[in-house]
C-alpha cells in the first residue's frame, strides 16, 4: 500500500514584534497599547525624536505595566536622529546597547554610516567586532539603498548600502528597502544564510526612490515567500513590522492596517507542506 508520508517538520521559533515606527505619528507609549491589543509578541523601539524612545526608565515601565517584551533596539542612525543620544555614532551604540541589556532585547538595528562619517566608516567592522565581544546583545547591520536622481546614483553609506557581501555576522534583511534598491530579497537572503538575524518585513512596489514600507502583501516584495523560506529552514531570530501609516486616515485605519500585517505575518510564517 502506498500513501504519502508526512516529514515532521520543526514549529518556527522566531517571535514576531512591532516596530514603534509603524505607529507614527503617535508616540512610543500607543505602540505598546497596540501591541498588547493585537497580539504582537513584542516590540521593536525605534530610538528617534519622541523623548520616551530615548528614556530607558519609561521603556521599562511601560514593558512592565503592557506586559510586552521590547526585543530589538533601532539604534538612532536616520538622518534626522543625528543629535539623538549626541553625536558621536560609537556613543550611541554603546548606548544603544546598554538599553538592550537593561530592557532584554536580544538584537540591536544599526546602519552602515554614512560617507561622511569617515573616521566611524573606517572603524566600522572592527568596532562592531570588539563591542560583539563585550556583550550578548546581537548587532544586525541593515541594508539600506542609493540614491537615484536624474540618471545618476548616489551611495550614501560606508563601506555600501549593501551588509550582504562584507564581514558581518549579523545582518537586517529590511523588505522595503529591497524594493528600493531593485535587490532580489530571496537572493540576498539565500546568501546572507544564518547571518540574516533581523527581518524587517514590509512591502514596497520599487518603482521610485520611495521607501514605502507598505503592509506586507501590497506590494511587489516575494513576502509571504519570505516568510516560508524562513519557517522551512529553521529561522530563529526576529521578524519586526516595520510599515508605514502614517497616512491611515484615523486611529481604526492604523489599527486595521497594524492587525492585518500581523494576520499576514503569522500565516505565511510557517513551514510549506511536504510529503513523500
Amino acid at each position: 500500500m502506498t500513501g504519502v508520508v508526512r516529514v515532521p517538520r520543526v514549529k518556527p521559533s522566531a517571535k514576531i514584534a512591532l516596530s514603534t515606527a509603524s505607529v507614527y505619528p503617535e508616540r512610543t507609549p500607543d505602540a505598546f497599547e497596540l501591541a498588547a491589543r493585537l497580539g504582537y509578541d513584542g516590540v521593536e523601539i525605534m530610538v528617534g525624536a519622541d523623548p520616551v524612545s530615548q528614556d530607558v526608565d519609561v521603556l521599562e515601565r511601560l514593558k512592565d505595566h503592557y506586559q510586552v517584551p521590547i526585543l530589538a533596539v533601532h539604534a538612532p542612525c536616520l538622518l534626522v536622529t543625528q543629535r539623538v543620544w549626541g553625536k558621536d555614532p560609537w556613543a550611541k551604540l554603546v548606548r544603544a546597547k546598554d538599553a538592550a541589556e537593561r530592557l532584554g532585547a536580544r538584537t540591536v538595528v544599526v546602519h552602515p554610516p554614512f560617507r561622511w562619517q569617515r573616521d566611524y566608516a573606517r572603524d566600522f567592522e572592527t568596532g562592531l567586532a570588539r563591542m560583539r565581544d563585550e556583550t550578548d546583545v546581537v548587532f544586525a547591520v541593515e541594508n539600506m539603498f542609493p540614491l537615484r536622481a536624474r540618471g545618476n546614483e548616489v551611495v550614501p553609506y560606508s563601506p555600501d548600502w549593501n551588509p550582504v557581501d562584507y564581514d558581518f555576522p549579523h545582518v537586517t534583511l529590511d523588505m522595503s528597502h529591497t524594493a528600493v534598491s531593485g535587490s532580489d530579497a530571496m537572493e540576498m537572503a539565500g546568501k546572507l544564510g544564518d547571518r540574516l538575524a533581523h527581518l524587517h518585513l514590509a512591502d514596497g512596489n520599487g518603482v521610485s526612490n520611495k521607501d514605502e514600507h507598505l503592509v506586507p502583501g501590497r506590494g511587489s516584495q516575494p513576502c509571504a515567500q519570505m516568510l516560508s523560506r524562513l519557517a522551512d529552514t529553521g529561522y530563529g531570530g526576529l521578524i519586526v513590522l516595520e510599515i508605514n501609516t502614517r497616512k491611515a486616515a484615523g486611529r481604526t485605519q492604523r489599527i486595521d492596517d497594524l492587525a492585518e500585517a500581523l494576520a499576514f505575518a503569522r500565516l505565511h510564517f510557517a513551514p510549506s507542506p511536504r510529503g513523500v
